[in-house]
């Protein structure tokens, strides 16, 4: 898992770097690597963080 995703807590907003039609994501939970985010164009999505790097938000 990159540093950046081990940092990602509950309640954090997000983007997917790779799907930017997803739209704003809020983390759920980030358990082993494993990172649940509520997108507001897709819904819930679990990933692997070891895959993808996820972009926090701290503007919105």
């Amino acid at each position: 898992m990159s540093e950046l995703n081990a940092l990602l807590e509950p309640g954090m907003l997000v983007r997917h770097p790779e799907r930017p039609d997803w739209g704003l994501g809020q983390v759920q939970s980030n358990i082993g690597g494993r990172i649940t985010v509520n997108f507001r164009e897709q819904g819930k999505v679990v990933l692997d963080g070891n895959r993808v790097s996820l972009l926090p938000v701290f503007d919105e």
